[in-house]
């Protein structure tokens, strides 16, 4: 790995959230119809939440990277750039999945330099441009 830890900015992660929201939403909204649950209604969103929870969890955990992550080509490491664990996947998950708004304002305000939400805090992780180069 590089020696150099480059930070995300809070736009490509922001775009890569995106990107993973609308892609399970897709993918969950016809479940809803089947299971006749309003997409809208806290049922609805509670599961969509949990689906994205697990997402998160298993792709980041496995590889540090969910797809929005992949395209945008940031991933989710330790501080020096290391692979995390599972349960570090899921801490940091649970924040973006369930407290989204508290997680990211207690992140801009307390850790704007460090460009960590508070669930990375917690489960101390980072989101960083990959700067290696394959083939």
């Amino acid at each position: 790995m590089d020696e150099r830890v480059v930070l995300s900015s809070w736009q490509d992660r922001f775009w890569a959230w995106l990107i993973d929201v609308l892609l399970m939403s897709i993918l969950w909204h016809g479940n809803l119809i089947v299971l006749e649950i309003d997409t809208f209604s806290f049922n609805g969103i509670f599961l969509l939440s949990a689906l994205l929870f697990i997402y998160w969890t298993a792709l980041e955990g496995y590889r540090g990277q969910s797809l929005g992550k992949m395209i945008f080509n940031i991933i989710v490491t330790g501080p020096l750039g290391e692979d995390i664990s599972f349960k570090d996947a899921a801490l940091e998950a649970f924040g973006k999945a369930f407290l989204l708004p508290i997680d990211c304002l207690i992140g801009w305000f307390a850790h704007q330099k460090a460009r960590q939400r508070l669930f990375n805090r917690i489960s101390d992780t980072v989101v960083i441009k990959r700067t290696e180069h394959y083939g």
